[in-house]
């Protein structure tokens, strides 16, 4: 069963707890506090897997959850942090957030994505420690891990997408031109599917040819089965346009060139400056004056045109090598492009944004409940979240406030513990 759209709920684990523990060992007196912090949560990482076309695994299973991380415990051992939860997806699934419609990755090569971030572990109590708080009794709780509702999208991977109204022709040109075994036969809405073909060429060199089906005059509205299909052209680098130039079903050629060209519009305006080869099939079964004012027609346009009979295989060489010629003058195949923005973090009007600065040897201290939120929703390793936090602190006012009481480049601020140096 080919499914190319699924709606799934994701939660990344939540942080361990920190610990509350103080040092016992025999002859030694005043230990001081040795409470471990809590481990990480797994994080959601999608990955891309080559073998799947479709994404019928979560047509029944929805909600996935990563491991939690263990709380810490005694001696200063923290917990061990929860397993990432790997989620294999087709190539070219693009995953969405589904409340905001964003795309939050494109799964179009093997690198793993992280979706949802698993939660910071909570610090343990002997990070409390100071000389006027020397038996700090409490810890912090470990920062839930992100969850979304998504929605994901699967939008094939090809070079050429062949459109066309229904019993045109295009199954037949894709099995004679490439390995694709699609059922063929003399009536509408034959293919169900995408049908994907390698297309090889010469040692070495090949391209993507995939059928796509059900196209009619108001599928981009939902008519027919096309709209459930024409995701799937947006990737293509160039369309062939497959029209049925001897009219065998009653329609004029010309109406069926302009009807599907505005279907690609409507859905998607980009498609309307698509490169397009245009395909005069069924030459065989036509007049050659139909033939002739045809392509008048499109050559008028400024469209390549091409006359061939995929049934009796006449001219399908010359259009795979005018298709090759086509492909090496284009950029890659589409990705989409990330345009996500996370939520700022959930703070109540009470405490945005509370904050403390004071000033010990030099240092500037940084106090405030709420960035312990905010170190739960970011990973310091990452600049894409650095940047967040930056924005954070400049909108909150601290770096405002840190200018005022007038820190130099280079200067030490220390915010829940970590050190950074101010860069103006």
């Amino acid at each position: 069963m080919f499914i190319d759209k699924a709606l799934i709920r994701v939660k990344a684990g939540d942080g361990g707890n920190g610990a509350v523990s103080f040092h016992r060992e025999k002859y030694v007196a005043a230990g001081g506090p040795d409470g471990g912090d809590g481990g990480r949560g797994g994080n959601v990482v999608f990955l891309g897997n080559r073998d799947m076309n479709t994404l019928i695994d979560f047509k029944y299973k929805k909600n996935f959850t990563a491991q939690n991380g263990a709380n810490g415990s005694n001696k200063r051992c923290s917990g061990k942090s929860g397993e990432d939860l790997i989620i294999q997806v087709p190539f070219g699934t693009v995953v969405k957030d589904a409340e905001s419609g964003q795309v939050m990755a494109d799964i179009s090569g093997p690198d793993p994505v992280v979706i949802a971030r698993g939660g910071n572990g909570g610090w343990g109590n002997s990070h409390f420690a100071t000389p006027t708080r020397q038996i700090p009794r409490f810890a912090k709780p470990g920062i839930p891990g992100e969850k979304f509702d998504l929605q994901l999208e699967l939008k094939l991977l090809a070079d050429v997408g062949l459109v066309g109204f229904p019993n045109v022709g295009k199954s037949t040109l894709i099995s004679v031109v490439s390995a694709a075994k699609p059922k063929i036969a003399n009536y509408h809405f034959t293919t169900l599917t995408p049908v994907l073909g390698v297309v090889k060429v010469a040692e070495g060199k090949s391209f993507v040819m995939a059928d796509i089906p059900g196209l009619i005059e108001g599928a981009s509205e939902g008519i027919g089965l096309g709209h459930e299909f024409l995701r799937h052209v947006e990737r293509c680098r160039l369309i062939v346009h497959v029209v049925d130039v001897s009219g065998s079903e009653g329609r004029d050629p010309k109406e069926d060139f302009e009807t599907i060209n505005r279907e690609l519009a409507n859905f998607n305006e980009e498609l309307a400056g698509q490169q397009q080869i245009v395909v005069a099939n069924k030459a065989d079964m036509a007049t050659e004056e139909q033939i002739e004012e045809f392509r008048a027609y499109i050559e008028e346009k400024g469209f390549p045109f091409f006359v061939l009979s995929a049934a009796t295989h006449q001219g399908t060489e010359a259009l795979v090598r005018a298709v090759v010629n086509k492909l090496d003058t284009l950029p890659p195949i589409k990705r989409f492009e990330v345009d996500y923005v996370p939520k700022t973090v959930d703070l109540s009007e009470e405490e945005k944004w509370k904050f403390n600065i004071v000033v010990e040897d030099g240092v500037y201290i940084v106090e405030a409940d709420w960035l312990v939120k905010v170190f739960g929703m970011i990973s310091l390793d990452d600049e894409e979240d650095l940047g967040y936090f930056q924005r954070i602190l400049r909108s909150s006012g601290i770096i405002d406030k840190l200018e005022e009481m007038g820190i130099e480049e280079g200067d030490t601020v220390s915010i829940l513990n970590f050190e950074f140096d101010y860069v103006r």
